[in-house]
């Protein structure tokens, strides 16, 4: 698998905490994961129940808002979108700049201190040396962003200055590029009903006339794109003249190498977040409660067309495109008026299929979409997945406790433990050689249909996970793990790279690829 091209969503150091009742204390549902999520890939995510998986997802989506980290997302770029936090940080450029400069002073001051101590000595200031590298990070990451190797520059004010001219021309270009999403809109909804009322006999003068206005419209608004977009390069010429005499320097390559034109779901407030709900979807896990049972399947899938503007009313244009979905999806047009009590559970998930992926997104978090169904009903719903991703070019996180399904459907495969990462690699590399503890145990067990000198004996993972509102010191699954040492209990193992795109955190991986 060799789709790692591009890359759709980055997620560097995401945490989710939940505070409890008790003051100081928190569940600690995500605690520190990083990884990239390609374009066109299915990326599998395996562990217990209650390792955070779901939670994974929903973070992901800022269904919940993220306690810490950063989570990026390519699908657009974010001079085209023209988030509110990029303005934030071209007007504060200057204080950033001095509060980066401070907690880089403070990260190195730290790290001196830490690299005098013994090992034994260090387990304790590790915690301590990372919140100081992250702070640090987290302000020069702000600021090279957006403005690159210029965030270098003597005098800020002539980079802030230009850096605003162009925000304000993309936010025009972002509200003219929605006017022209609903001009195209009213264009179709306008020809749609010429092209009705002459099918029916009617008089369609008044509907034609509507025609040539939305058209009068739709060309305007292009024309005045037109003229933003030549404003845009204009500026953006200006920024390249800005550069040219730092080319070169080594300072300002290294920095200049950060600049990064996608967008911080973190950051995004409330509505820009509601304006990418389009692309970012989510199947979830209970096809029986995710449905309205108000509603018919007809409104529930089309509930989010509307929602979203590809659709001004629920008319007859509408509806043509809501069977298409169903049609896609499996499921038959006479439903279209029926209800979710009327339906099996395969069925309603198809439904819940269809209405995540009638608004076209571009990536879609199926949360465990599989796991209430019977076998049979799972490889068809399996199935069409694979075949809509082929066709829309989808990418998927696929969230599931089923170590078979997601061999079949996954190109690469996380396993997560207590909120953490322990392993990741590609589908069949971590079948065929797992390098962390917990996913050996994991293998070991999956149930065969193995019988006699072939059958394998199934080996449980004994005790239970530890709670996640204090979880152990050092590795979180030392507390289950038959390879456990004193470093175990005390360090945090390091995320690393064991053999290409296979990375593991674990002090005994070496050991156990050995006994391999």
């Amino acid at each position: 698998m060799e789709k790692r091209d591009k890359v759709l969503i980055r997620i560097s150091n995401l945490k989710q905490y939940f505070p409890l009742k008790k003051k100081g204390q928190y569940v600690k549902a995500n605690d520190g994961i990083s990884l990239d999520i390609y374009e066109g890939e299915t990326f599998g995510l395996v562990g217990e129940s209650g390792c955070g998986k779901s939670t994974l997802g929903r973070t992901l989506l800022q269904f919940y808002k993220q306690t810490d980290g950063r989570t990026v997302y390519y699908g657009h770029n974010a001079e085209e979108f023209a988030p509110a936090y990029v303005k934030h940080t071209i007007q504060n450029l200057e204080k950033r700049r001095k509060e980066y400069r401070e907690l880089e002073a403070e990260k190195k001051r730290i790290q001196a201190a830490y690299e005098k101590l013994l090992e034994k000595q260090r387990y304790g200031e590790k915690e301590k040396l990372d919140r100081a590298v992250k702070e640090a990070n987290d302000a020069f990451l702000d600021m090279a962003g957006v403005v690159g190797g210029l965030m270098e520059a003597e005098d800020l004010k002539p980079v802030q200055d230009i850096f605003l001219q162009k925000y304000e021309i993309s936010l025009r270009a972002k509200r003219a590029g929605e006017r022209l999403r609903r001009a195209k809109v009213n264009l179709a909804d306008s020809e749609y009903q010429v092209k009705s009322r002459k099918e029916s006999g009617k008089n369609s003068e008044s509907a034609e006339k509507r025609v040539e206005k939305a058209a009068e419209k739709l060309k305007k608004t292009e024309a005045e794109i037109a003229a933003i977009e030549k404003e845009l390069k204009a500026v953006k010429s200006r920024i390249d003249e800005m550069r040219k005499p730092y080319a070169g320097q080594a300072e300002f390559e290294r920095i200049e190498k950060y600049r990064d034109n996608g967008i911080d779901l973190a950051r995004l407030t409330y509505n820009e977040m509601r304006l990418l709900r389009r692309d970012l979807q989510l199947i979830f896990q209970d096809p029986y409660s995710s449905l309205n049972p108000r509603m018919t399947v007809g409104q529930i899938i089309g509930e989010g067309m509307l929602a979203h503007g590809m659709f001004h009313k629920n008319d007859g244009r509408m509806q043509e495109e809501v069977l298409r979905v169903m049609e896609e999806c499996g499921l038959a047009p006479y439903f279209l008026h029926r209800f979710p009590h009327q339906f099996s559970g395969g069925q309603r998930q198809r439904i819940g299929i269809a209405r995540s992926l009638a608004v076209r997104p571009k990536f879609v978090v199926c949360d465990e979409a599989v796991s209430a169904l019977d076998v049979s009903i799972q490889s068809q719903v399996i199935n069409l997945l694979q075949d809509l991703k082929e066709k829309e070019n989808l990418t998927y996180l696929f969230i599931t406790h089923d170590l078979s399904v997601v061999k079949y459907i996954s190109d690469r495969i996380g396993v997560m433990y207590l909120g953490a990462m322990v392993e990741l690699a590609d589908a069949q590399e971590i079948f065929e050689h797992p390098g962390h503890p917990y996913t050996e145990a994991l293998m070991a067990a999956i149930p065969t249909t193995d019988i006699g000198d072939n059958k394998k004996e199934l080996k449980i993972l004994e005790g239970d996970i530890p709670s996640p509102v204090n979880p152990p010191r050092g590795c979180k699954f030392h507390t289950r793990c038959k390879y456990c040492t004193e470093i175990c209990g005390q360090a945090v193992p390091e995320w690393e790279e064991v053999s290409p795109n296979h990375f593991v955190a674990c002090h005994h991986k070496l050991k156990l690829r050995e006994q391999e």
